[in-house]
Parts: C-alpha cells; structure tokens; sequence
C-alpha cells in the first residue's frame, strides 16, 4: 500500500510472506524528489528504499542495509541490559548503531565505517523486542563525511532522546517521526524510519496480556489457549517467556514494585555492597510481590544482576531484627507509590519481634523503632503523603497496647501484693480482641505460653496467671463480670501474701528456737505460736486456714533436706542434672531456691562463683 498524507510524509505498509508486518515512513523536506524504492525487485527483496549512500532492503526472510543509522526498539523486561542503562530509569530503549561496537578495555563505544549488513528476521526479534523494531537511515547535508564520522554525529544528535522516548514502546510513528526529525535540527533533513513487526509474536502477545489482565493468572484453560497458538506459529520457548514476563511487568499492579525492586539492585551493583537495611528493603519488596500475586519470574534476571562479587555488608543480626527492619522499609515505599499497607501478618511478626526483643534484652528492636520514626518525622515534614503516619501510627498503636498488656500481667505473674483493678481488667479485655482479631488466640501466644514456660514463674503468680485467662474468656463468653474476676485475682494475691507471711515467721522460729514440727501436735503448737506473735505485731487479723500451714511445713521441711543433704552434693560433684531434678520436681520457685542458695554460700563461707558456674550449667 502506498499512501501520502502531506508533502513531507510519503508511508509504504505490506507484509512478507512470513507474517512480518512492515511500515516504511518517508518524512522531510523535498522528500518526494530525494529518494527511490522498489516493491518486489531481484534477490526476494519485498521493498528497497534508498537515498544518497543509504539502504534499506526488506526481505522475505530478514533485512539488509548500509549507509548510516541504526536500530531501536522498547527494551523487553529481563533481557540484557548494560547496567548504565539499568541505572537510569528514565532509559526506555535500546539503540544499536550500524558499524558501532563497545571496547572493554577502554570502556567506551567506537565507530567504523563497516555499516553495511544483514539481519534475518529470528535475529532482529531475538536480540531486540520480540514483536516490534524501528530501522532508520537519514539524509542530511550537515551530517556528512565518513561513515563513521556520520554514525557519531547522529548519535550525539539522536541517542539521548531515543532511549529515553516513551513513544517508541507506545508505537506512536507520528511522535517518533516529530521527534527526530526536531532534533536533526536541519531543516533539509530526510527521515527514512522503518517498522517491522512479527504478526505471529504480536497475536501471542495480545492473547496472553488479554488473558493475565483479567485475573492476573492464567488457569490451565487459558494456558491450553496459549500453547496452541504458540504451536501453530511455532513460537520458541523462549519468545514465549519473554514476551510473558514482559506483559506481566507492564501490569501497573506489579510495575512499581518490580522497578523499585531492581533500582535498589543496580544501586548495590554499582556501589559493590549491600547492607541490612538494603536486604530489608528487598526482601519487604518480594513480600509485596506474593500479596500482589506477582510471579517470580519477574525477579529471576533482576536477582541474577547482584552478582557473586557483592559484598554483605553489617548483616549480622538476628532473624526478627531483619524481619522488622524489612516491613518498616517498606513504609516508605508509598513514596514510590507502591501501595504497601501493613497487614494483619506484617503485625504479627512485628508483635513476635518485638516480643522476643524484649525477651533477649536486645534494644537494637528499639533503635530500628527509633530511626523510622525520626525518618517518618522529617518525611512528614517535607510534604510525604500522610498514609505515611498512618501507617506508623497503627504500628505504634499496637506496641502501646504490647507494653501495657506485658506490663500487667508481668506483675501479676510475678510480684505479690499488685495492684489491680477494674479498669486494668478492662484495658486487657479491650487489648485481647485487638490482639485477637489479628489471629485467632494470639494474646495467649504472645502473653501467655512463653509466660507459663519460665522457670521462675511460681506457683502463686501461675495461679492467677491461670485465673486471669480463665476469667477474661468467660467475660467475653458474657458468663462471669469484671468485679467477679477481680475478686479472684485479689484473693489470690492475699493467699500469696499470707504464705509468704507464715512461711517466714515459721522458718525464723524453726531456725532460731528448733521448735519440732514433725507431728501433728508439734505442728498445731507452731500454728499457735505463729498466729499468736503475728496477732500481737498487727500483721494477722484472720486465722491461718490448715491447709495453707500444711503447705508452709511441707516448703519448710523440702528446704531443709536441700540445705542438709542435696545442695552440699551438688556443690561437692558440681552435680548440675541433682540441682536441676530438685528444682523440676521439689515444686518450690527457683528465685526462692537461688535465695536458699545464697544465705547457704554466706553461712558457711563457700565462694559463691561455684554456685555460679553450676547455675549457668544447667540445661
């Protein structure tokens, strides 16, 4: 088809044999009266297009050429890329000029007069685009001289704004004809521009972009679609692949995410390390990738950028440090406009971060904390979109909540005497559903297992541990009141606080008057005379119930075949599995029995560093 649609635009459009589609524009001054063609001439040419030392011949099976100009087309995601292209994201485009090549040694492009050519048509869509290309040649007075001299000037001219024109991946001839010829910046100048595009490539293509935008997945029905058309061209595996992974890249869903993710790469790359906050930052960007359904196959050639030579830099740290690092970083990836909300998991793992922080005494938890906060203040106050705080704000909010429900129950599982009330019970009511609605039982997780797994929890401060979680589900059950709830855990607390009363008094009078204790009357007697000396010093109002004696005489008579006979063995053998059994099975709490141990190092002047050694052995 030959067709003119104004003085300085001649268009020719056809097609081979072989499904290759191809446009020919002849654009500028006098350009009717400055160049010559033939369709169908000798040597299975379709067109040949030529002007003053310039060439261009379609044929059935590919292209040949000389004179001056090159090639360009869109880069394809995942294929080579020199990373000076990589690192620039405003870079669209490859450009080839005839008769250039890139010298390693001195790491810069050089020219010859060896423009002259041919490129069969598997070749021009395997090393470029895989379904669209541009060929081009000019005509101008004020390039002239050597061909060499002429490639130089043009690329200088044209280089720039070609790999950088998002009108070629657009397709749009009319922008990329303006373009050029503008920046020829020679009024006289002849355009000849030549589009080939692989019809068969082009059907794959739009098939799979019509299939994958539509769910983002391809089920097997549609993957049946796929390989039929593929084997009804004969497209390659690897045509195939690349032109998938091309369209799911340009999906505006994974776009963002993908970019953000090899900026980051090729700025490793290029500095030659990484560091903690760098992984962090890639590895939040893969998470994103699996909430976002965005296959793996758009981070294999990206990862393959960081190469062995990368060196990790201040990676030692522990996992959840790593792990709370990665989904902080990622708040600021809104800036990027990747939408990155903290979900319900992301919570979960910087609630268990947090907690096992706390567990090891490790503040780097808090400087990680620290840091993004001043970071979300100074970006705040630059003008960051405010989605920024608010992310923050509902991780902060959640901490808060952390700190005052382990706070609470803390004292409860671990000191006498604490104070609680009504409203306490209520704030960790109101935090369990938050903690809740998150996962299933996870105020449990993170309060409660770990709790009852410390060995120096005791036995009072298990039992209202116990009465605390009893009594929480059943007021959410709507089956017990708060007042009812906080009865419990205060008569617990005044048990715990009389034990410990009769359990001092009654060691004091053993130790400093040998009252018997071994029968029942001999017990009665003790009962007496505690209860009596406690009445008379104003620390006892009530009687002592049997049972909670009976318990004091059994702690006191366990403490004493500790101290006589066990404890002296295990300092003698340095026996660790003997101290370890005693304390599993005896039932006394451990800060109780390390207390025993010290007056026992003090009485009888042993070095207490012994004990120490067998203490840290243990276990």
């Amino acid at each position: 088809m030959i067709g003119k649609q104004m003085p300085n635009d001649i268009r020719l459009h056809g097609t081979t044999e072989n499904h290759i589609e191809y446009f020919a524009f002849l654009a500028g001054a006098n350009v009717c009266e400055r160049y010559a063609f033939n369709i169908g001439s000798e040597n299975d040419a379709v067109l040949r297009v030529f002007s003053t030392g310039n060439e261009f011949v379609i044929g059935e099976e590919g292209v040949s050429y000389r004179g001056n100009g090159g090639v360009f087309c869109e880069y394809m995601f995942g294929i080579d890329q020199p990373l000076a292209d990589l690192a620039k994201s405003d870079v669209l485009n490859r450009l080839a000029m005839y008769g250039a090549y890139y010298e390693d040694s001195s790491a810069t492009l050089q020219f010859t007069d060896l423009t002259e050519g041919t490129q069969s048509y598997e070749r021009i869509f395997f090393d470029g685009n895989a379904v669209c290309n541009y060929f081009f040649f000019v005509n101008s007075a004020k390039i002239a001289g050597p061909l060499k001299k002429q490639q130089k000037e043009i690329l200088k001219l044209l280089g720039k704004a070609v790999k950088r024109s998002p009108s070629i991946g657009a397709e749009d001839d009319n922008a990329i004809i303006e373009q050029i010829s503008a920046l020829l910046k020679d009024p006289q100048a002849q355009l000849f521009l030549f589009k080939l595009i692989n019809k068969k490539h082009q059907a794959y293509m739009d098939l799979f972009r019509s299939l994958y935008h539509r769910n983002k997945k391809i089920s097997d029905e549609d993957f049946a679609q796929l390989t039929s058309i593929a084997e009804k061209y004969h497209i390659d595996h690897y045509q195939q692949e690349r032109i998938r992974v091309d369209v799911m890249y340009k999906h505006p869903a994974n776009k963002g995410i993908v970019d953000e993710y090899k900026n980051l790469l090729v700025a490793c790359t290029g500095k030659g390390e990484i560091n903690k906050l760098e992984i962090a930052r890639l590895t939040r960007l893969k998470t994103l990738s699996v909430r976002n359904k965005i296959p793996d196959a758009l981070f294999y050639p990206l990862d393959e950028m960081l190469n062995k030579d990368t060196r990790i830099v201040d990676l030692e740290e522990h996992s959840y440090l790593s792990e709370t690092r990665q989904i902080l970083e990622g708040l600021f990836l809104s800036e990027r406009q990747i939408e990155n909300t903290i979900d319900r998991e992301d919570m979960i793992k910087l609630l268990s971060a947090k907690k096992q922080a706390a567990e090891n005494r490790d503040y780097t938890f808090e400087e990680i904390l620290l840091d993004t906060s001043k970071a979300c203040d100074e970006k705040i106050h630059d003008g960051a979109d405010a989605a920024l705080l608010e992310g923050f704000s509902f991780i902060i909010t959640f901490f808060d909540r952390y700190d005052s429900t382990s706070s609470i129950i803390n004292k409860l599982a671990f000191m006498e005497n604490v104070r609680i009330s009504e409203e306490m019970i209520r704030s960790l009511l109101g935090n369990k559903k938050e903690f809740d609605s998150l996962r299933h039982d996870l105020f449990e997780e993170l309060f409660i297992t770990g709790l009852f797994a410390n060995q120096y929890l005791g036995n009072y401060g298990r039992k209202k541990v116990k009465a605390l979680l009893r009594g929480l589900r059943l007021i959410e059950e709507n089956r017990l009141t708060t007042s009812a709830l906080l009865g419990e855990l205060k008569g617990i607390d005044r048990e715990e606080c009389l034990f410990l009363l009769i359990r001092d008094h009654v060691r004091e009078r053993v130790r400093n008057l040998y009252s018997r204790y071994t029968t029942k009357v001999n017990q009665d007697t003790l009962k007496h005379e505690v209860r009596e000396e406690l009445r008379h010093k104003k620390l006892l109002t009530e009687d002592i119930p049997d049972s909670l004696f009976r318990e004091v005489i059994l702690t006191i008579k366990k403490e004493a075949v500790y101290l006589q006979t066990i404890l002296p063995q295990i300092i003698a053998e340095k026996n660790v599995s003997l101290r370890e059994d005693f304390l599993e099975n005896s039932g006394l709490d451990r800060f109780y029995i390390e207390e025993l141990e010290r007056e026992y190092c003090e009485l009888n002047c042993l070095d207490m560093e012994d004990l120490s050694e067998i203490r840290k052995a243990r276990g």
